[in-house]
């Protein structure tokens, strides 16, 4: 992206120069995971655009990985970067909760 994208405040990391990472701990046979990959997905999309990396991986055929992020629940979110690393556990529906914990600005409606 042009030099707009890394001229913004740094706080907003949407709008920073570098592209966070997130990790989503599913389980495959859960609604509730279902339900999180879904209502993530809406809300790095609406506020993140296209400058996220979402990596979806289910503790049950990942359990070495899962053990080794300390994931106990299923769904968690992992914010991995930018640091600090920030963690989200249910199915991602409390949106001002994520924009509070993530630095990024409520939507109107939110």
């Amino acid at each position: 992206m042009g030099t707009d994208a890394r001229s913004a405040a740094p706080a907003d990391p949407a709008r920073s120069g570098k592209v966070p990472v997130f990790r989503l701990y599913v389980s495959s046979a859960s609604p509730i995971s279902a339900r999180a990959l879904v209502n993530a997905r809406r809300f790095f999309d609406r506020h993140f655009g296209e400058r996220y990396r979402l990596e979806i991986v289910d503790i049950s055929e990942h359990v070495a990985q899962a053990r080794s992020d300390q994931v106990v629940a299923s769904p968690t979110l992992i914010r991995v970067s930018p640091l600090p690393q920030r963690r989200f556990i249910g199915d991602m529906s409390d949106t001002a909760r994520l924009c509070d914990g993530l630095g990024v600005a409520p939507h109107s409606g939110e």
